[in-house]
Order: structure tokens, then C-alpha cells, then sequence
């Protein structure tokens, strides 16, 4: 099944930013979405915006370090449109601080974000797509994946992380499944600075002011990965400002 139109569409971390373009992005052309994030009324209002354009969309409170929660998600896809074509992993955090802040719960927050909760997504989809003979799996990773600036060492290590895990997934995946690793450079997004002390936060907004490409830069990319032909896989997309080193 190839392009976007008519695919069912779950995705996590859809209450802004990155999330929240790609869901609208997705659903204008075409796709049926299942939106999961945390914070409700953040997500009622992208459904609503997506719906009073046309588009269709549901959305479930999902916190992805909870199986539970991610085995809902694609059970709501399945049960409300018969099948599921993608998981775009988006949920994130960038609670970022110098390793000497000894924030360790800012560090847990980030392996069971990125890490813990791609493996949950790819537990709840992977049945799916396997039963499908066919689906997409979608990870948002960072250009901290390939590049690790002070004091991003934490964050690097989890996005890292999801780069090798999509690469041994993609490795595994056999002809009927696609896996596909997108990376954004600095975004222009609410998350910017939030978690992080009041110093690095300052500098982290001063930079996002300077040098962020919009959230839309990475809803396109992700929408070229999906509409590929069914047996075309793009395994890896980098997108970021040309202002950013």
C-alpha cells in the first residue's frame, strides 16, 4: 500500500511540537490517525483541529513507559479501523543538565521515554505488522544520535540508543516490514529548554530562536519515509536547519 492516503497512522508524543505537525500533516492527506500523548487537553485540541478540517483522528492518553498503554494505542487502531499501517515513536523528553547535577531522575526519565518506551511500541506493533505481513515502524531520534554536545551526554546516549535498536529492527524486520530512523537537528518546539536549569535553558531558547527549522521540516520527512512504495524502505533521514553546525 503505498502513499498516505487511507493508512492507518498511530503516533505517540501528538499533544505538539513535532507530534502534533505530523498528526495534522498526515491526516490532511489522507491518513486516519490515532493520536497518544500524556497531557489530554493538549491532545483534544489536535484531534479537534484535525477533525474540523475534515480529517479523521482519535486520541488516547498514552504514556509510553506503560505497555499497557502503547498495546491500547494499537489496539485502538485495529479495532477502530481493522488494521494498523505505522507507529511513529515521537514521545520525548530533553530534561538535559551537566552530568555533576547528578539529576538522575531527569536520566530515568529520558532511558524509559526513549528507550524503554520504543521497545514498547515495537512490542505492541510487531504482532500486528507480523499478522498484517506488512507495517511501519517510524523512530524519532536526534542529530544527538551522531553528534554528542556538552551537556547533552544522557539525551545523546537514549537517542543513540534508538538509532542502533531501529538499525537491529530494520535488520530483522524481513520484506514485508519497514523501519525507518528519523532525526531531527534543533526544532522550533515548546519542549525546548523545559527541564533543564535556568543557564542551559536560557541558552538552549536563545539557540532554538536563532537556528530552529519549524516542526513542519520533520512532518514532511516523516511523510516521505511513509508514502514510498510498499517495498521501498528509507532507512535513515537526518533533517536539519542549515544554520545548525
Amino acid at each position: 500500500m503505498s502513499g498516505i492516503n487511507g493508512k492507518v497512522i498511530a503516533l505517540t508524543g501528538a499533544s505538539s511540537g513535532i507530534g502534533e505537525e505530523t498528526a495534522v500533516h498526515l491526516a490532511a492527506r489522507g491518513a486516519r490517525v490515532v493520536l497518544g500523548a500524556r497531557r489530554k487537553e493538549r491532545l483534544d485540541a489536535v484531534v479537534e483541529r484535525i477533525t474540523s478540517q475534515g480529517g479523521e483522528a482519535v486520541g488516547l492518553v498514552v504514556d509510553v513507559t506503560r505497555r499497557e498503554d502503547l498495546a491500547r494505542l494499537t489496539g485502538e487502531a485495529v479495532e477502530r479501523f481493522g488494521r494498523l499501517d505505522v507507529l511513529v515513536s515521537n514521545a520525548g523528553t530533553m530534561a538535559i543538565s551537566p552530568f555533576d547535577e547528578l539529576r538522575q531522575d531527569d536520566w530515568d526519565a529520558m532511558v524509559a521515554t526513549h528507550v524503554t518506551g520504543l521497545l514498547n511500541g515495537i512490542g505492541a506493533a510487531l504482532p500486528v505488522f507480523r499478522r498484517q505481513r506488512s507495517g511501519h515502524f517510524v523512530n524519532v531520534a536526534s542529530t544527538a544520535a551522531y553528534l554528542v554536545k556538552s551537556p547533552q551526554g544522557v539525551y545523546a546516549a537514549t537517542k543513540t540508543a534508538v538509532k542502533i535498536l531501529s538499525e537491529g529492527l530494520r535488520q530483522e524486520s524481513g520484506p514485508d516490514l519497514r523501519v525507518t530512523l528519523v532525526s531531527p537537528g534543533f526544532t522550533d518546539t515548546e519542549g525546548v529548554g523545559k527541564g533543564a536549569g535556568p543557564e542551559i535553558a536560557a541558552e538552549l531558547v536563545r539557540q532554538r530562536d536563532e537556528i530552529a527549522m519549524p516542526p513542519s521540516a520533520v512532518a514532511s520527512a516523516i511523510a516521505y519515509a511513509i508514502e514510498q512504495p510498499a517495498h521501498v524502505d528509507v532507512g535513515e533521514i537526518v533533517v536539519r536547519s542549515t544554520a545548525q553546525a
